[in-house]
């Protein structure tokens, strides 16, 4: 009997709840158009698309977790050398030392000498080959922007000799390395993956509670889908704490009501490490001394811009990505009636300054990006946290 860590499973391949999903503008189904691109000699593959929509879990199913070797864009400093990261992903000794058996020629007599070797990046590449390995470079955003520049000279030349390669990134950001690179023009096969459809969403809680004996109604489906911001792997979260919920309830339960949504949504939050990331943003960056104006809500409470941001960015309806007036409007939502408002120039420029801040600290406190007018919730599971972990509301 199957257990519900069995068919929802927001970590791992979701063998009982995979769900493929078709491109809205080729009409092609993502599978195949992957397939299609790594069969194709000489050629880069581009796959970009929003944070846990399911770029690797693709990558699984076309190519076999036994075929992939990944690394991450994070794996990446300014002195990484990509020959060797990609050696030692497969166990393969970049460099070192041996020991060798030496006769002298006049009298015969053996001496054991030490010597040096390193790899050399065509026997890197022939050892891909020969074990029909694809090399997956995930979050490839978080390399260092010189480092990109380099990975892509070097992915270049390897291509051409049939190394395999995909490269993982988000839209709008650190792809320019790869698809603005005169040397891979005509030599790339480019994915866009569109964000995960409510439809999509409800098919990974339908077919799995089926696979449960437990019945949802679609309505209820579609409530969860909305709430999982366009991730599979947050959609797989909610249903697997639904489960828990019921279990708790009794195994006669098999029936889920509306009414345990918001327990399981806050159960879901429980392993988010997101508190500090929450607290950066609010606190935002060094006043030196100075205090901020603070602004009066609608709850009677007193907050700056930096906490009204993070208020704003929760409100409903959840939203990957807001328009700099999406962002005011919200804000001003906030504010109680006759009350002053923050300068729309004072939102701007603290939105600058709170990308700033995030930009120099650790990969988890990079959930939010300002660019081009537009604020993007970069995390999908930051935002939910939002919206669920956090207890304070205004």
């Amino acid at each position: 009997m199957l257990k519900a860590e069995d068919v929802f499973r927001p970590g791992a391949f979701p063998e009982y709840t995979y769900v493929s999903r078709t491109s809205a503008l080729s009409g092609l189904t993502y599978e195949f158009r992957l397939n299609q691109a790594i069969k194709v000699s000489g050629f880069l593959t581009s796959l970009v698309g929003p944070s846990k929509m399911g770029k690797t879990i693709l990558c699984e199913k076309v190519i076999g977790l036994e075929n992939i070797v990944e690394i991450s864009g994070a794996d990446f400093d300014d002195k990484t050398d990509f020959w060797k990261l990609a050696a030692a992903k497969v166990g393969l000794s970049y460099e070192g030392q041996f020991t060798s058996e030496k006769s002298i020629p006049e009298s015969g007599n053996k001496y054991f000498k030490k010597e040096t070797f390193a790899l050399t990046k065509d026997k890197i590449i022939d050892y891909y080959k020969e074990n029909d390995l694809v090399l997956v470079i995930d979050d490839f955003h978080y390399a260092p922007e010189a480092r990109r520049m380099q990975i892509a000279q070097q992915l270049k030349d390897a291509i051409r000799r049939g190394f395999k390669t995909i490269v993982v990134s988000l839209p709008h950001r650190a792809d320019e390395a790869i698809r603005q690179n005169a040397d891979l023009s005509g030599r790339l096969s480019l994915i866009n993956m569109d964000p995960w459809e409510v439809k999509d969403l409800e098919e990974i809680a339908k077919i799995g509670f089926a696979q449960l004996g437990i019945s949802i109604d679609d309505q209820i489906a579609a409530q969860i889908a909305v709430e999982s911001l366009s991730s599979p792997q947050l959609m797989q979260y909610i249903c697997l704490n639904i489960c828990t919920i019921l279990e708790m309830k009794g195994e006669d339960c098999r029936v889920i009501e509306p009414e345990i949504l918001e327990t399981a949504y806050r159960y879901t939050t429980a392993n988010f490490e997101y508190g500090e990331v929450v607290s950066l943003i609010r606190k935002g960056p060094n006043t030196r001394g100075k205090s901020r104006n603070k602004f009066r809500t609608r709850k009677g409470q007193d907050y700056d811009i930096y906490e009204l941001i993070v208020k704003s960015i929760a409100e409903n309806p959840p939203i990957m990505q807001l328009k700099f007036e999406e962002v005011k409007d919200r804000i001003y939502k906030l504010i109680a009636d006759g009350c002053e408002k923050p300068k729309p120039q004072a939102m701007k420029d603290s939105l600058v300054k709170l990308h700033e801040l995030l930009t120099v600290k650790e990969d988890i406190f990079k959930v939010l990006e300002w660019k081009d007018g537009v604020l993007y919730i970069l995390d999908p599971l930051f935002l939910f946290y939002l919206r669920w972990g956090v207890r304070e509301n205004v």
